[in-house]
């Protein structure tokens, strides 16, 4: 029975406790923080809440990336630090998971709220009497800003800033004057009640529309496949992809930065559809194909190879979180791309043709060639062993680089979960993104796939996965240098300091919680490396550094490169 909310003494009805509490609601049973003078009180009333823990991270950078991988996993995720020094370091983290349409809280401490108003100078700031300059920056990669510096607006203010996190599937910036989170006021005299999100809904005439026009262009077509895109996750569409998958008989491709929300288990799954670098046969049927459906695509010029993919608009039906375009029109908005989908799959003719041609010129992957004894590691012999390790217990984490592309080439089994940041694509991301999405599921073993030159931006945060007794597996790719950038536009800038990478981590473990390090350079090494951090130390944290040649690169990424480097190097158009 629904019972009004309880009372809470006055002396505890404040602010601080009524954030926490909030933040428990929603599912954040963790907040990555990089504590400093202006939000040292609003933490002790996080601390206070016995559902939430405090991870403190190295630096406010891989607290927003950690708070991105959190929310990949719980659906939300928070970080909280300090005025503009803290602030302007978590925007880059914060602007990749508005990319990804991740609901990240991203919580500051703020000036006392007797400064808000006075021409004062405040430390923390560039010098001059204006507060609002992490405000205004944070305007353009948050879809709420809430400046919280009086009690009376303080409840509304912070329950509209997570509410509408929620309901867009972006981050939020909350700044919280530092006199405030202690004082009791009279609005939080009562525990929140919990947010009842109003879904958005489906225009049904519209549908109706839709669905007849899409049917009949479908169903007219000899050969059709479907492609599932990145903003199926947004949408919250899997299931009613796999659904229309299921009733249609079409091959189903993935893009690329869609990996991880389409099944490859799925009995007519094809691959990757990722233009001149798909996974063999894939593109061939997709691009042969007379009508494609895309459900929640994003076409850029890295998700499109430079530009270079073979489609036809008038073939394509565009399917988006709220919106379905045939061919080159008609349009139709207020659809949400679940419905559509669920609609769609029980007025589609059951069309296998596409899926038997694909069969009929299908051959089987080679293996590499095998190793001899002691003779170097080859990367694709290293994912090659990666593969066998996968199962519904793991999550792999691909860094920004080659690692896109040779984890591209994993087959999920069914529960194996897989992220990466195609669309920002930050180099560094996935040190963060792995200690936040590992926090948020302690049952998976996260397996990362690190480059050396992507390691060295946010190496330190390996402290934290240490300290909080993760069970990661880390495989640090050392290649000496920048690979993916080598294959875009080389210079000497794409060649890095070669550090010993494991004893960096010996000395960050420094005999303090569980830690395993080894280096690997030939496929012997790395049976037993994988054997042990599998067995004997699978609950302690894995640090493997796997020498690679620097030319080693997928045959994908050479492509790849050379596209979009002819991309990024078009001459100006004549003016």
């Amino acid at each position: 029975s629904a019972r009004a909310p309880s009372v809470i003494s006055s002396s505890e009805a404040t602010l601080g406790r009524h954030l926490a509490r909030r933040l428990v609601q929603i599912g954040v049973s963790d907040v990555f923080s990089v504590p400093g003078d202006f939000n040292l009180t609003l933490l002790d009333h996080l601390i206070a809440e016995p559902g939430l823990k405090n991870i403190g991270c190295c630096n406010e950078l891989n607290a927003g990336y950690a708070a991105d991988g959190y929310a990949r996993s719980r659906g939300v995720g928070a970080c909280v630090v300090t005025f503009t020094v803290g602030g302007l370091s978590v925007l880059n983290a914060i602007a990749g998971a508005y990319s990804e349409n991740l609901p990240v809280i991203c919580i500051v401490g703020g000036p006392n709220s007797n400064d808000y108003g006075t021409n004062r100078i405040l430390h923390h700031t560039i010098g001059l009497p204006d507060f609002s300059q992490e405000f205004r920056c944070f305007q353009t990669v948050t879809c709420y800003q809430a400046v919280v510096n009086n009690l009376e607006d303080a409840h509304e203010q912070i329950d509209t800033a997570i509410s509408t996190a929620l309901k867009e599937s972006k981050p939020v910036y909350i700044s919280i004057s530092c006199n405030l989170p202690g004082i009791p006021h009279p609005t939080f005299s009562r525990e929140p009640v919990p947010f009842c999100l109003a879904p958005k809904v489906t225009n049904q005439m519209g549908l109706e529309a839709a669905v007849e026009a899409a049917a009949a262009f479908l169903n007219k077509a000899v050969k059709p496949v479907m492609v599932g895109g990145p903003k199926l996750r947004v949408a919250k569409a899997c299931e009613a992809f796999v659904e229309l998958a299921d009733a249609c008989g079409y091959p189903v491709a993935v893009m690329p930065s869609a990996k991880g929300l389409v099944p490859e288990c799925h009995p007519r799954f094809i691959g990757t559809y990722w233009g001149a670098v798909s996974t063999a046969f894939c593109a061939e049927i997709v691009e042969s194909a007379d009508s494609y459906i895309f459900a929640g695509p994003i076409f850029n010029d890295y998700s499109s190879v430079g530009y270079s993919l073979l489609l036809k608009k008038d073939k394509a039906i565009l399917v988006q979180p709220e919106r379905v375009v045939i061919g080159n029109g008609p349009a139709f908005g207020c659809i949400l791309m679940k419905d559509f989908l669920k609609a769609l799959s029980k007025r589609l003719k059951c069309n296998t043709t596409a899926y038997e041609n694909y069969h009929r010129i299908y051959v089987p992957e080679g293996q590499p060639l095998r190793s001899d004894p002691k003779e170097p590691l080859r990367v694709n012999v290293l994912f090659q062993h990666i593969q066998k390790m996968l199962s519904s217990e793991t999550a792999v984490i691909a860094e920004t680089g080659d690692s896109w592309f040779n984890c591209q080439k994993l087959k999920l089994p069914k529960g194996c979960g897989y992220e990466f940041q195609m669309q920002y694509g930050s180099i560094g991301w996935s040190v963060g993104a792995t200690l936040g999405y590992a926090q948020a599921v302690p049952n998976k073993r996260v397996i990362s796939c690190i480059g050396d030159g992507s390691f060295q931006v946010t190496a330190q945060d390996v402290s934290t996965m240490i300290r909080c007794e993760q069970r990661t597996i880390i495989f640090l790719i050392n290649n000496g240098g920048y690979t993916i950038e080598v294959e875009i536009h080389d210079g000497p800038y794409n060649v890095i300091k070669n550090w010993n990478y494991t004893g960096l981590v010996d000395a960050i473990h420094n005999g303090e919680g569980k830690c395993w390090t080894t280096k690997v350079v030939c496929e012997e090494d790395l049976i037993n490396a994988i054997e042990t951090a599998t067995g004997s130390k699978k609950d302690c944290f894995c640090f493997i550094e796997v020498i690679a040649h620097k030319d080693d690169t997928s045959k994908e990424l050479l492509e790849w490169g050379s596209r979009v480097s002819a991309a990024n190097s078009r001459p100006p158009n004549p003016q």
